[in-house]
């Protein structure tokens, strides 16, 4: 009897601490956002504010029924895996794909990207595991504990609190939003603060495991302090036990910075130490952490070389993962060592994997054939049951390594519009810019761009927080010939605007130019906003200093610039510019005139007089009178060339050379022999034919074809708008030309110019 009163006593006692859940929420934060997309576990496990369960008894059936429904509910959603996540237990037992159309979308942030750690029983040592079973603690048992926290307060021993927190993370879950709310468990953690310099290495590790299990918030002021005492016991740790702190750290969604740094230091010295299952784990965790000094990601590839042969294919996705999200690039080396893997046994890769490779192989750019001709096999069926982010990234890494896959575009455009609703923003845009720049348009075209518009209409609030991605999304519109004018207009409009150069972490100036460029020319009848000239002409000039720059770095285009320049009678005759400056790439104009002869349009050119100057001032060939007979009875310019060179009796150089070429090329150009006493640039009339010539290359092409990308696609059909012609210098056809001789290179110049104007 005095056992069962002592026992209802410490009930009475101990009940009321649910009383406090409001009291203490603002200190605990319990509803606070996480980072990661994770979900806060008190939200996991009820389905009512923290505040509104404090109103309920503790000892209410009802009230723990519902804890339980709610759990299972929302356990539900995160467990269920999609097929981008392996379910693969040995590496070497054939996967078996299960498809839930329901739960094709149901995607874990948290769990899914770590299933490569339930693949080997090494990772266990150095890995936390959610689903560990270890003896549930009673409720009675909890609050047994917790009165004596409260009764003996400053005299528990440092073993006692650890052993305590052991003890409270084995309640059942259902009870951990009450715990947290307990002003009982609050002073256990403030004394766990107070003892923390008496805590050693694995006491310090099963705290932070006991935090992880209660689901502790990640933005919770104590965890700074715990990081800190992890920072100095670095150096007293294993790598097992780092990688395990590390791995529980990022369980929490806590981010350490200050930890993760002293480990890299610690890891730069000890790399050579990590076992396969330790490198792989690693990976994961520099990935997820987004830092990570770039040496010592180059002495982890080496050891990726080194155990590239025992690495199953989970791994690769993981280890893919982890240098892409942490911006860390893979030799061209070992992305076909990883594609080679892959093509060994594609079937049995798990989607997840599989696009996290292409995520990889789209940062590298490196284009493995085989892998993507593999991949068209596979995907197609595989896109009905992959989540929309999936398919994004999917659709993104073909148009970012220029493939274009039939099968695999109309299966993205056949499965995307039925489930355009769980399309963020960004999937919207990136799927609109890469079906855009493939140039490209499935068989249910209406369809599919119609429910694309329709979704970007009901995301504009989305768009507020992401200017890049509607931006992203009328670009990729533009270049497959859509133009949804209402929502051009409020892009353009100078609320967005502004907000696009002063909200978004991107340069957007370009965009915004390109945007407005384009619906310019083929929007004739849009009154809606435009740019402003001052911004339109920032814009302009950031393109053009980007598209010389990048033209002018090139031989191959400075020689057929000096040859065209020699073939038409001087600069005056063509000008290296941007015709469509939003085009993001340059040409080279010449204009003819009616006669089909070259017309001296350019006036930024020097005149073939300057030119004449130039060479006489630098050779020094006195005007004699044989000289002026010569040049009276109309000697070519290579003979009077040849007549200075003997009379001073030395070899030209490259500029001589260029200067008489110019000079000899407009003493015959007709024009100048029909209106002699006046230059050729006082000549100027109304061009018959206007040329745009572009020195393509393969960048401006999808793989392996002749097919234009969207941009440039783009651009010659609004040349085409304005009335010029486009005369096309192939990199197929030109770089062969480039071991010719110099007539082999004018023949054909002269012909792809002259007979393109007929």
């Amino acid at each position: 009897m005095a056992a069962t009163l002592k026992l209802l006593k410490l009930r009475v006692f101990f009940r009321p601490f649910a009383s406090t859940v409001a009291q203490n929420v603002a200190f605990w934060n319990v509803r606070s956002s996480t980072q990661h997309g994770r979900c806060d576990p008190a939200e996991r496990s009820s389905p009512c504010p923290p505040a509104r369960q404090a109103e309920s008894t503790c000892s209410s059936s009802s009230f723990w029924r519902s804890l339980t429904t709610s759990s299972a509910l929302l356990g539900l959603e995160f467990s269920n895996l999609s097929i981008s996540k392996g379910s693969t237990v040995q590496p070497s037992s054939p996967r078996t794909v299960r498809v839930d159309e329901e739960n094709v979308e149901a995607f874990d942030s948290l769990e899914d990207p770590r299933v490569f750690l339930q693949l080997r029983p090494e990772y266990q040592l150095h890995s936390y595991n959610r689903s560990e079973t270890c003896r549930t603690l009673s409720i009675s048992e909890g609050e047994l504990i917790l009165h004596n926290v409260m009764f003996f307060k400053k005299n528990l021993q440092p073993q006692i609190i650890v052993d305590y927190f052991c003890k409270l993370s084995s309640l059942p879950a259902e009870q951990h939003p009450v715990l947290l709310s307990s002003s009982s468990f609050a002073l256990l953690c403030h004394l766990s603060v107070k003892n923390i310099e008496f805590f050693n290495a694995p006491d310090l590790i099963s705290i932070l495991k006991a935090f992880v299990n209660l689901g502790i918030p990640h933005s919770h002021p104590m965890l700074d302090m715990y990081e800190t005492r992890f920072c100095h016991q670095v150096w007293e740790m294993s790598l097992d036990q780092l990688l395990l702190v590390a791995d529980l750290w990022r369980y929490m969604g806590h981010r350490v910075p200050r930890f993760l740094k002293i480990f890299f230091s610690y890891l730069n010295l000890h790399w050579k130490d990590l076992s396969l299952t330790q490198l792989i784990h690693l990976i994961y965790i520099i990935g997820e952490s987004r830092q990570v000094p770039q040496d010592l990601m180059q002495k982890l590839e080496s050891l990726i070389l080194k155990y590239i042969d025992l690495i199953n294919l989970e791994e690769v996705g993981a280890v893919c993962l982890g240098f892409f999200k942490s911006s860390s690039s893979l030799s061209e080396f070992v992305m076909r060592k990883i594609g080679d893997l892959a093509c060994e046994d594609m079937q049995r890769l798990s989607s997840y994997a599989l696009v996290n490779i292409l995520k990889m192989f789209r940062f590298t750019h490196v284009d493995h054939v085989l892998f993507m001709r593999r991949l068209g096999q596979v995907a197609p069926q595989r896109i009905p049951s992959l989540g929309v982010q999936g398919v994004m990234h999917l659709t993104l890494a073909c148009s970012a390594l220029r493939i274009l896959d039939e099968g695999i575009m109309n299966a993205v455009a056949t499965s995307l519009p039925p489930r355009v609703a769980h399309c963020r923003s960004k999937d919207v845009a990136k799927i609109l810019w890469s079906f855009g720049t493939l140039n490209y348009k499935p068989p249910n075209v209406d369809d599919f761009y119609s429910s694309l518009i329709n979704e970007i209409h009901r995301k504009m609030p989305e768009f507020n927080q992401y200017p890049e991605h509607l931006l992203t999304c009328l670009l990729g519109l533009a270049f497959s010939e859509y133009f949804p004018t209402d929502l051009i207009d409020f892009a353009l409009s100078p609320g967005f605007v502004r907000l696009a150069q002063e909200s978004s972490k991107f340069e957007l100036t370009k965009e915004l130019c390109t945007l407005d460029g384009i619906v310019g020319i083929e929007c004739p009848d849009y009154r809606g906003n435009r740019l402003s000239s001052c911004l339109r002409q920032e814009g302009n000039e950031m393109l053009w200093n980007l598209a010389r720059k990048d033209m002018t770095s090139k031989p191959e285009f400075l020689e057929a610039l000096v040859l065209l320049e020699i073939m038409l009678g001087g600069p005056q005759y063509i000008k290296h510019h941007m015709i469509l400056p939003h085009s993001r790439s340059s040409d080279l104009e010449v204009q003819l005139d009616v006669n089909m002869k070259p017309l001296p349009f350019n006036r930024e050119a020097k005149s073939t007089e300057d030119i004449a100057k130039l060479r006489v001032k630098h050779v020094g060939v006195c005007l004699t009178d044989d000289l002026m007979n010569q040049l009276l009875k109309g000697k070519s310019g290579q003979h009077f060339q040849g007549e200075i060179e003997s009379e001073i009796g030395q070899q030209p150089t490259e500029l001589e050379k260029k200067a008489a070429l110019h000079l000899g090329g407009s003493l015959c150009n007709p024009v100048a022999m029909e209106m002699p006493g006046l230059s050729p640039l006082a000549c100027l009339q109304a061009p018959r034919v206007k040329l745009a010539i572009q020195l393509t290359n393969k960048n401006q092409y999808c793989y392996g074809s002749r097919r234009l990308l969207g941009l440039h696609s783009t651009k010659r059909r609004q040349l085409a708008r304005l009335g010029y012609c486009v005369v096309e210098l192939p990199q197929w056809e030109w770089l062969p030309l480039l071991k010719r001789t110099r007539s082999e290179k004018l023949a054909f110049l002269h012909e792809k110019v002259f007979t393109s104007a007929l």
